[in-house]
């Protein structure tokens, strides 16, 4: 039987630097990747919550689309589909559907399901699709993901994530890392190759 991969887009399968120029040109800043050393990024512009919040909900679209694949993910996750299905789990509103697939086949990225939650609290969904490893950008939902599903978590090291984790969650710097620790997890766990 397969395995069960759950996958964040942004930030895991899309650079994790995509914000960047978006940021830069919208509030008229020079900030590096580097330099955002928090998921928040309200915190950069000298706007209001709001008015920050009301921006990015009219730019998702754009940026969606226009957002860049990271090095290596197509094919690990071509890899992967030998041995798992691949779900993918956002934080994307569900109303970003039509941008978010298409994004997927200009990409040539093969999933199961796509499932846009709308939210961060990915553990909901990860436990009704009974999720076996999860791969994520955002700290504290590896830690949260890892803890309530009692499953390992591959976090993808980014200068907004550097927090302490748990023993379940592995942090990596590449897809070709994670790939490499997936194998050797599932000689472990004795699925066929």
């Amino acid at each position: 039987m397969k395995k069960r991969f759950g996958i964040d887009i942004d930030g895991t399968i899309t650079r994790p630097d995509t914000m960047v120029p978006y940021l830069n040109k919208a509030f008229n800043l020079a900030l590096t990747y580097e330099e955002i050393n928090t998921y928040d990024l309200n915190p950069f512009v000298d706007v209001s919550p709001s008015e920050f919040a009301a921006w990015f909900h009219d730019s998702e679209p754009m940026i969606y689309s226009e957002s860049l694949l990271v090095d290596g993910a197509r094919e690990c996750l071509e890899r992967f589909e030998q041995y798992a299905d691949l779900y993918f789990i956002s934080a994307r509103r569900k109303e970003l559907m039509d941008v978010t697939e298409t994004w997927f086949s200009t990409n040539e990225l093969r999933y199961h399901q796509i499932d846009l939650i709308g939210s961060h609290n990915k553990i909901e969904m990860a436990k009704k699709l009974n999720i076996d490893l999860f791969f994520e950008d955002k700290h504290d939902n590896a830690v949260t993901i890892s803890e309530e599903c009692q499953i390992p978590v591959i976090l993808f090291n980014t200068p907004y994530n550097l927090g302490p984790v748990p023993e379940q969650v592995i942090r990596v710097n590449h897809w070709f890392e994670a790939r490499k620790w997936v194998e050797n997890w599932l000689k472990e766990t004795k699925m066929p190759e």
